[in-house]
């Protein structure tokens, strides 16, 4: 492809994003093909001559289109978002066209200086204080598993790099089953095992960890001659928002000397709004916090910001410096390949920085306010149809319910062909959880061009569907 033909298609793929986001209203929101269905229309070997762009774009229109999900639809409330603001689809391809790789601050200083400029931007906006710096992860599985790897290299007097496990105390790290799956999987990564993340009761409405029963756990385990590491408290956990106080949890982290990372991936960008800060309250307690603003801020994915109080920690967990790696000549620059697992980095903070220039904490701040006004709305209107009930209040904007009419033996079967009939309809796309056994049905609000309407579509469509499988 030479310099002409790159622009053209450049335009080409600008032109098509933008019919593209125009049109997806009148699209279904869930991909609705069949298993192996796109496959199917794929080749089976590679090619051996170069095709023609108008071929391949074509084929992607015809082939590939039909088999995405619109995670950029008004009415995708499923999950979590994964907001992609226009002007962060604009400065990724500016990042994309320069291809550069920021592992180093000598690999490209730009990157590395915005980089540590914006997070303190976060930090601000956040309401974090001044003690917290700070680094963009791709996701908060990565973040988290950082937090993982420094709690097991600071309980084991930083040894575990060096010996290995092997012959080691055993460590112990403490969540509800309200935490997100990435919180397991980093377990099982970072070498502690699945058997030693202890799962510690909930309590409330907003399902928060049990203070007491997490101390007791402790005090339990050092009795036994374990090693309590570390705490892993949410605010806003995926299922249905469970949010820990973290003022608690907190200062039993200081008392016993763990390490506390609070995974807030999805509400942490309601933070920009001070209103919604006492979920989080004690906060600057925290030894790490992970909030995704590829989520619900807009920035396109991947972009997750992973706050940290103390950097020379991370960075005595992860850091290797062969001399090829080595800045001579240079002194207190920050190298943030040394703050995450991969060695490799794209350049993520250039579409935070377009994006919060672009639409202003303010802007922002009032997307997100309506959001939650609205989920708050329709989860009342939903409590007061007759043959549903609320399973869990919103937090902030997700709420679960059930449809529960006479007569049904099986509510829990009843509730996923209510589901699959709304997700198969096509108009809003929604997901399912379990709520102490009982199967229910998420919803949350967070898209960035969602409108009130579109949630009052919701409305109609969840009641018409319950109608119809009757």
């Amino acid at each position: 492809m030479n310099g002409e033909e790159f622009r053209h298609w450049s335009r080409k793929a600008a032109d098509w994003g933008t019919d593209y986001r125009e049109s997806l209203r009148e699209r279904p929101v869930r991909a609705q093909t069949q298993p192996g269905e796109i496959a199917a229309r794929i080749a089976d070997t590679p090619p051996e001559a170069a095709e023609p762009m108008e071929r391949i774009f074509a084929d992607f229109e015809e082939t590939i289109l039909p088999g995405m999900t619109h995670w950029q639809h008004p009415r995708f409330f499923a999950y979590f978002p994964a907001n992609a603001a226009p002007v962060s689809v604009v400065a990724e391809y500016l990042v994309t066209v320069m291809a550069a790789q920021c592992m180093l601050w000598q690999t490209s200083p730009a990157a590395t200086e915005l980089e540590t400029k914006v997070i303190d931007w976060l930090r601000q906006a956040l309401g974090l204080p001044d003690g917290f710096s700070g680094v963009i992860q791709d996701s908060a599985s990565s973040a988290t598993l950082a937090a993982v790897l420094t709690m097991r290299e600071r309980a084991l007097d930083w040894q575990g790099n060096k010996q290995g496990l092997s012959g080691q105390q055993r460590l112990r790290i403490y969540a509800t089953d309200q935490v997100h799956t990435s919180i397991d999987r980093a377990i099982w990564v970072a070498g502690i095992g699945e058997e030693n993340l202890v799962r510690v009761p909930v309590t409330g409405e907003l399902r928060s960890i049990d203070a007491d029963a997490l101390e007791a756990a402790i005090l339990a385990d050092k009795a036994q001659g374990f090693v309590p590491a570390g705490i892993i408290a949410c605010v806003g956990g995926t299922s249905v928002g469970g949010t820990d106080d973290i003022a608690a949890v907190a200062a039993i982290a200081r008392k016993h000397g763990l390490y506390l990372h609070v995974d807030a991936a999805w509400a942490g960008s309601a933070m920009i709004c001070p209103e919604f800060r006492h979920y989080w309250a004690g906060i600057e307690g925290a030894d790490s916090i992970v909030f995704n603003p590829h989520k619900w801020l807009g920035a396109q994915f991947d972009c997750s910001v992973q706050f940290i109080r103390d950097p020379d920690a991370l960075v005595r967990t992860l850091a290797i410096k062969p001399e090829y790696l080595k800045t001579h000549g240079k002194d207190g620059i920050i190298n943030y390949s040394e703050w995450s697992v991969p060695l490799g980095r794209r350049f993520r903070a250039l579409k935070l920085w377009f994006l919060l220039r672009a639409h202003g904490l303010e802007e922002l701040r009032g997307m997100i306010r309506n959001h939650v006004a609205w989920a708050g709305k329709l989860a009342k209107r939903i409590e007061a149809e007759p043959g549903f009930e609320l399973v869990t209040h919103p937090m902030l904007s997700l709420f679960s319910f059930r449809h529960t009419p006479e007569g049904i033996a099986d509510l829990d079967a009843h509730n996923l062909r209510l589901l699959e009939a709304i997700n198969e309809d096509g108009r809003i796309y929604l997901t399912q959880t379990k709520v102490d056994g009982r199967f229910a049905i998420r919803f949350q609000v967070g898209q960035f061009d969602v409108t009130e309407s579109d949630v009052d579509e919701a409305f109609e469509v969840i009641t018409s569907m319950a109608v119809s499988i009757r």
